[in-house]
């Protein structure tokens, strides 16, 4: 696939996954067609040697696998490991607002998100719906308003005079979003918006709205920017870059490979739930792939992941903000992540690993070290390798204004990425 190619289906993903539920499913849709079989966790799992298979749990979090030649000499798995959810704004259950004539929902902060960029932009709603239908039963449905609904304006500056040296935000008060002007002899709830919207989306009949998880999300459509177009802007890109990369790479892997495709939900805040890397998910899915406790054991000690998030581009602004030896610049390569005290899982072994795949694809990698006296974030690295013991190395692309309403990444390290996770899931035995 080249990069022309690739780019175009990065751009249309990124349009198509508003939120978690969306990524999960657009993800679905792409290995479906190209011949990987859904499987039910209730349901007992026919595998067959060669097959390509797919699950998913909460609609969220999805893990696609070959299931390979199991009497293969070397029966570990070569995984990636990535996360559905970005940092944003969520709806609260009792979401109605109304003061002084103007309609807004109440909204909770998901994750770190970046607040300042959140303001004065053109915000729409997506997310899932549990609903009764007119036969009682109950339903879930994917929504998306898509058009811009809703907008949180800011300040002005004459009403506040120090907002360029000193702004706060405060969750609570500031950021619930304007969606109309209630009109006093014809008021119109949230819950009829939202079963009006229902309707139209599923064309059946809605008894009653039970229950959602719904945010808000800026329309501004994905872009290649800059004056040479090497820069891609978008929401989410951490972590849909991973995302999409993992998938499309996937797609190119050996059908009689042993590959997986790991991608959690909840990362953002903190991967404890039934759908996060601390869930059970990968190791009940691994162990219905695996037919015995002795094979379990073989084959994670032979496999491999990476964990790939996106890292801190050097801003050219900022560059106090970062090591010196250690501030990777955009489209110079993908980056390996390291941290003393494990806050990234990359070990000497695992790292060598990258060094040998960019030195097989001819592409370049840096190095990301978070500066001595600030702390470090963290992946989904880490956790997998301690619930599964299974040797780890954290990867990724470097990106300005991560957690913020819009970030921007370089579209060659992104595709450079592509061509090393492609390498890497046709390696026949991996050298370390």
């Amino acid at each position: 696939m080249d990069i022309d190619r690739f780019t175009e289906g990065l751009l249309s993903f990124l349009q198509a996954s508003p939120t978690p539920y969306h990524t999960a499913h657009t993800m679905s849709v792409a290995l479906e067609q190209a011949g990987f079989t859904q499987l039910d966790e209730s349901q007992p799992w026919p595998l067959q040697e060669g097959g390509s298979y797919f699950v998913q749990r909460n609609d969220a979090a999805i893990i696609a696998f070959r299931y390979g030649d199991p009497s293969h000499s070397h029966p570990g798995y070569h995984m990636v490991g990535a996360h559905t959810d970005s940092p944003c704004l969520k709806l609260k259950p009792n979401s109605e607002i109304v003061q002084h004539g103007y309609f807004q929902l109440g909204v909770e902060v998901y994750g770190g998100a970046l607040l300042h960029p959140w303001f004065d932009r053109d915000l729409s709603i997506a997310g899932r719906v549990y609903y009764l239908d007119a036969h009682h039963r109950i339903q879930k449905q994917l929504i998306d308003f898509e058009h811009p609904i809703a907008f949180i304006p800011n300040l002005a500056i004459h009403l506040d005079r120090e907002s360029n040296q000193n702004k706060s935000v405060n969750a609570q008060k500031h950021l619930p979003p304007i969606v109309f002007l209630q009109n006093t002899k014809h008021q119109v709830s949230w819950k009829t918006m939202l079963n009006n919207k229902l309707t139209l989306s599923t064309q059946n009949d809605v008894s009653d709205i039970l229950d959602f998880d719904l945010c808000l999300y800026d329309t501004q459509q994905p872009r290649l920017v800059g004056l040479k177009k090497e820069f891609i802007a978008s929401a989410r890109l951490d972590n849909l870059i991973s995302c999409y990369v993992g998938l499309m790479s996937l797609l190119n892997s050996p059908q009689n490979q042993r590959c997986l495709l790991v991608c959690n939900d909840h990362e953002e805040v903190g991967s404890t739930s039934a759908s996060g890397a601390q869930s059970p998910f990968l190791k009940d899915v691994l162990k219905r792939i695996l037919p015995s406790h002795e094979i379990y054991n073989q084959c994670l000690a032979q496999s491999f992941c990476i964990s790939a998030d996106n890292a801190h581009g050097l801003h050219p602004n900022y560059v106090d903000k970062y090591d010196a030896h250690h501030g990777p610049i955009i489209n110079q390569g993908p980056v390996i992540k390291t941290n003393a005290n494990h806050r990234y899982a990359t070990t000497s072994e695992t790292s060598a690993l990258i060094h040998y795949l960019a030195k097989l694809t001819q592409i370049d990698v840096q190095q990301f070290v978070v500066r001595s006296d600030m702390k470090c974030g963290s992946t989904i690295g880490p956790i997998t390798a301690s619930e599964l013991g299974i040797r780890t190395v954290d990867i990724g692309v470097p990106q300005f204004a991560m957690h913020s309403i819009r970030e921007t990444a370089g579209i060659e390290d992104i595709y450079a990425l592509f061509k090393l996770l492609c390498a890497y899931y046709n390696l026949d035995v991996l050298p370390v």
